[in-house]
């Protein structure tokens, strides 16, 4: 006899609501977390987890900031959609940096990366309308298409195309509810970064099937080698009316805590965004935004040099992993992070334990040598880690050889 299926608690007696209750952890934060309190028990452990820029915020860019909160005015609220001068001074960057010419009704200043990628969703989204998401991908994606009541239909690109995919399985994706393409180069979590062509060639597939495309373009500055940033908006113009960018100083100018982000797109799609957050947050601190203003009105010399930082520990994390048995790690092109497949060390016998899974080995790699790595399972792709090398040259070092002795003890 097959058990009768319990009831549905009402209503009222549902403590949060199922929206709520069906998001999960950010999975990076947890794990630099774990990191940052076994630090502060007195453990050496090393991270791997956050990306975040190991650099402080250059001086002028904190100048900037005090003086700005010592001015009466931005003791006070301010628009909504941000400071007039900052959404000026965002028309002129991207101009300047993406050849990507834009109106200041087109720009809305958000509290960092994260909340303009909700707003967009939330702006774009009916219940039910579905969102192509590439993966791996950056885990706050798939949560905000479903909190935007979106559902996102995964693509899987493997290191055997450099984490990139390819038209056809986008078309093989799309389906009559298909709205909104997701397309973010440089990658996180892989560092993957796309050639003109092929984005030209994504963007003409998106304009001839009538789509939307979200673009996350915050790693822009962080290209490595002979890879270059290229702006879909801008090398495909037929699609300005159904694109929305989305960018920050986060990782550019290592800005993280100061929290400011930006949504550019066509003019309604900007209101209605505004609109909501009018009702959500009101105005970015306006300390931060006069920061921001700062950064991305300045010269890019500081940004250079943590570029070069970040090229040089690139190339070093790269070698080390692939000098470990049964690890693959192509070499990544952009952003801070490598992804290496760890599939063939999975099942293997590593100090009397046999992790079947990418978050079994973290674990295992956490405990044993206090090394903090993310598991792909939080990017959609098990079977590999994440490892932001924005992270000073010497712990780089020393945690990856921590995870290379480990490793190295692997037996069938």
């Amino acid at each position: 006899m097959t058990a009768a299926t319990p009831p549905a608690q009402p209503s009222s007696e549902r403590r949060l609501s199922a929206r709520i209750s069906a998001i999960s952890e950010s999975a990076t934060l947890a794990v630099d977390a774990k990191a940052k309190a076994l630090k502060a028990a007195g453990r050496p452990v090393i991270g791997f987890g956050a990306g975040e820029p190991d650099f402080p915020t250059p001086d002028y860019i904190v100048e900037a900031a005090v003086n700005a909160a010592r001015d009466p005015k931005n003791h006070r609220y301010s628009p909504a959609g941000g400071l007039p001068e900052l959404k000026s001074a965002l028309v002129d960057k991207t101009l300047r940096d993406s050849g990507y010419q834009v109106d200041v009704s087109q720009v809305l200043v958000t509290n960092g990366g994260k909340q303009a990628i909700y707003e967009a969703f939330a702006a774009l989204l009916d219940p039910g309308d579905e969102v192509i998401v590439p993966a791996p991908y950056w885990t706050t994606y798939p949560e905000s298409i479903r909190l935007a009541g979106g559902v996102p239909v995964e693509v899987v690109a493997d290191e055997t195309t450099g984490y990139r995919v390819s038209v056809e399985q986008l078309e093989a994706a799309r389906t009559e509810k298909t709205k909104v393409l997701l397309f973010v180069s440089p990658s996180n979590p892989t560092g993957a970064v796309y050639p003109r062509e092929q984005v030209e060639e994504i963007g003409r597939w998106a304009v001839e099937h009538g789509l939307w495309v979200l673009t996350d373009e915050i790693y822009e500055h962080l290209v490595y080698g002979d890879a270059e940033f290229t702006s879909l908006p801008a090398v495909v113009p037929e699609l300005r009316d159904k694109c929305v960018v989305v960018n920050g100083v986060a990782k550019t100018y290592a800005m993280t805590g100061w929290r400011v982000g930006w949504l550019i797109g066509p003019q309604d799609v900007i209101k209605g965004a505004t609109n909501l957050q009018s009702h959500a947050t009101s105005n970015v601190s306006n300390v931060s935004q006069v920061a921001a203003l700062a950064a991305v009105s300045g010269d890019l010399d500081a940004v250079a040099e943590m570029r070069a930082a970040f090229d040089r520990r690139r190339r070093t994390i790269v070698r080390m992993l692939n000098e470990i048995d049964g690890v693959l790690c192509p070499e990544p092109e952009g952003a801070f992070y490598a992804y290496p497949s760890v599939k063939a060390l999975l099942g293997k016998e590593i100090r009397g334990k046999r992790p079947a899974t990418s978050v079994e080995l973290a674990a295992l790699i956490l405990e044993e040598v206090e090394v903090a790595v993310v598991p792909g399972e939080a990017f959609g792709t098990p079977g590999y880690l994440r490892l932001s090398y924005a992270l000073g040259d010497e712990d780089l070092a020393e945690g990856v050889s921590r995870i290379q002795k480990l490793l190295a003890e692997a037996r069938d």
